[in-house]
Formats: structure tokens, C-alpha cells, sequence
């Protein structure tokens, strides 16, 4: 008679996993990388860098990676957010973040300037959640006149309404710009406008059509997202 010996599997222990938040400029070499893009750009960073990136479970894994909110192709930006979880414990993470931020920046793609790094709780919503508003700064290519400016900026400030029409579907833009005003840039003195405009889901207020708006040709202007507002 054949003894047969009972095995029991001892069930693993789930790996530790740490959410590392990156703050980072997208410049002219990313000017028209498309958001779909950008995830991949991010991907082969950070597996180039040799980041233990913790992946999704299901038939086909990926990196979990978060982009707090799309960059409209041809846009620039001082102040773009990724989330990213990696298989590490917190405080081997926290020792190891200055080496890896490091290996990172110097693993990116020209354009991709890493300015902030940080642990965040694994507990918080998904990032694109979390973005509520965004602030902008439009600059023409060639001079415009201040006071007209001006002009067209209150007239739109106390418009009740601004009717206008995405991808065939109606919205108000007005509620959507939270501010405006003239801003005046540092180095050359020339005039352009800042915006701050909601960017909550179904609420996203984009700056192309606030020129619009104000009789400009978005074609005119450079556009630079200078700040991303989280809840």
C-alpha cells in the first residue's frame, strides 16, 4: 500500500509596495508627444532606470503608472504630475529615492525634467481623480496691445454665459474660467494672458477655446501649463 504524503503550500506573502509621486516639466523635445505616448515614454524611463515597478494583475500586466491629467499636443508645461508604485517597502523606497530619482532623470528623454519627488499614501484615489484645476500661460508670437487686452478679458469676465461646442455637443465655457488676466512675462516684458480653468472630470476648461473666445487665433500663442491643482 502506497503511503501518500500530504503537502500543504504555504500561501506568499503579498510584496510590499510603495507610490512614488514625480513632479516633472514636459519641454520642446515632448511638444508633440501625444498623452497615449507619454505613457510610453514614461514606461521605458523607468525600466531603463532599472525601477522595480510593480505591475498590474490580469492576462495582460502593466506598469502601474498614473498621469494626473493630459497635455494637449502641442502645449508645454512646467508642472506635470506621475504616480508610479514600485515593489519595495517604505522606508527602503524613502533610502533609495535620491539614487533612483537620479538614475531616472538621467534615463529620460531630452525635454523630461524631473523637479520633485515624493511617497505618497497608497491609499489615495487614482491621480486623474484628484486634479481639480489648472493654471496656464498664453503667450502671442507676436506683440498685442495691453489695454485692448484688457478690454476683451473684462468683457468676457461679465459674459453670463459662453456658448460654445465640443466634438458637436453644447457647454457654457464661462464657468469653466475660474480667473484671467493679463500676464506680463519677466524677461521679454511682452503681454500675454493667464488663465486658471477648472480641470475636474466632464469640467475641463482648455485654453484653446478661451482665445477663441477672446477673438484669437490659438495658432498664435504658445501655451504653457504652469500649474496642476490637486483636491
Amino acid at each position: 500500500m502506497t503511503q501518500i504524503e500530504k503537502t500543504t503550500t504555504r500561501p506568499q506573502a503579498e510584496p510590499q509596495l510603495t507610490r512614488i509621486r514625480l513632479t516633472y516639466a514636459q519641454q520642446d523635445g515632448l511638444r508633440y508627444v501625444s498623452h497615449l505616448d507619454m505613457h510610453l515614454v514614461w514606461e521605458r524611463t523607468l525600466r531603463r532606470a532599472g525601477v522595480p515597478l510593480a505591475y498590474s494583475q490580469g492576462f495582460r500586466p502593466h506598469p502601474r503608472l498614473h498621469l494626473a491629467s493630459a497635455l494637449p499636443l502641442g502645449f508645454l508645461s512646467r508642472k506635470e504630475i506621475a504616480d508610479f508604485w514600485i515593489q519595495a517597502g517604505e522606508d527602503e523606497a524613502r533610502e533609495r529615492l535620491p539614487e533612483m530619482i537620479a538614475e531616472i532623470q538621467a534615463s529620460a528623454p531630452p525635454g523630461l525634467v524631473i523637479n520633485r519627488a515624493e511617497i505618497v499614501p497608497l491609499s489615495l484615489p487614482a491621480l486623474q481623480t484628484q486634479v481639480q484645476s489648472a493654471e496656464f500661460i498664453a503667450l502671442p508670437l507676436d506683440p498685442i496691445d495691453v489695454e485692448a487686452l484688457k478690454e476683451k478679458i473684462s468683457a468676457l469676465l461679465e459674459a453670463p454665459a459662453l456658448p460654445r461646442e465640443r466634438r458637436g455637443k453644447p457647454y457654457n465655457l464661462r464657468p469653466l474660467v475660474l480667473k484671467l488676466d493679463v500676464h506680463i512675462e519677466e524677461e521679454t516684458r511682452r503681454a500675454g494672458l493667464y488663465m486658471h480653468l477648472s480641470a475636474r472630470e466632464r469640467a475641463t476648461g482648455r485654453p484653446e477655446e478661451v482665445l477663441l473666445a477672446l477673438g484669437f487665433d490659438p495658432a498664435a500663442f504658445r501655451v504653457e501649463r504652469t500649474e496642476l491643482i490637486l483636491e
